[in-house]
């Protein structure tokens, strides 16, 4: 290890799998098998930890799973030999609770990097820019341009506007934080946030963007799971 990483200041990560897959069709996103580039078939949650694993930024991970899940997770972890995961902890019902589960079982770190378990391709170059942008502003956000026309639409779907695509970013994650700024958002939240750089904007505070990928996709749906098993064949 050489002296300027000796240097780097504790980062953790908080991986956030306490999903339900409400529009997976009865599949369980999370525990859905994948076959990695070298063919090694694996639950989807083992591909997004690995690449926290092999990230050398970071230190420490806090792996936050539904309340049913916790045995599963645990032996996961075990058989995956995923020595930096010091906790697996059940979430709530908001993701922001659960997310606020895991930096509490993070303990002391000065940056946590929070990412959605249902991302199984993201890199540890995605994770290192984060690390490395938020130390402009104590807070950044992975992202990619939006590249379709955005439609602004009432409850009756009747388009209101059209925005100006040119300004619109599609969040996504890894999200870095310092953790001190990221306890007191959730301290200082006011009603949901579907991501933690909405809670942290909400302070005032300016957040980072960086170029996320259309690789880093997030599984909603049994399209999506098919999409990341094709992307995973092509590399």
């Amino acid at each position: 290890m050489t002296a300027d990483r000796d240097r780097r200041p504790a980062v953790g990560a908080v991986i956030v799998a306490a999903g339900r897959s409400e529009r997976m069709a009865g599949v369980e996103k999370l525990w859905a098998p994948l076959a990695d580039p070298d063919g090694c078939v694996r639950p989807l949650l083992a591909l997004s930890l690995a690449a926290f694993e092999a990230a050398d930024a970071v230190g420490r991970v806090a792996l936050v799973v539904a309340s049913d899940a916790i045995e599963r997770a645990s032996a996961l972890v075990r058989d995956e030999a995923f020595g930096k995961v010091c906790a697996v902890v059940p979430g709530g019902v908001r993701r922001q609770d659960s997310v606020l589960a895991g930096l509490e079982a993070l303990a002391a770190c000065e940056w946590v990097v929070v990412h959605d378990g249902a991302r199984p391709l993201v890199t540890v170059d995605l994770i290192d820019r984060g690390s490395e942008v938020a130390q402009e502003t104590g807070a950044s956000c992975c992202a990619v341009p939006a590249s379709d026309t955005v439609k602004e639409a009432d409850q009756y779907q009747r388009v209101v506007r059209t925005l100006d695509r040119s300004r619109l970013w599609l969040a996504q994650t890894p999200q870095v934080f310092r953790r001190e700024l990221l306890l007191e958002a959730h301290g200082r939240a006011q009603g949901d946030a579907t991501d933690d750089a909405a809670l942290v904007e909400a302070l005032g505070v300016t957040v980072r963007l960086y170029a996320g990928s259309s690789r880093n996709l997030k599984v909603t749906t049994p399209d999506d799971l098919a999409l990341a098993q094709a992307l995973l064949r092509a590399e």
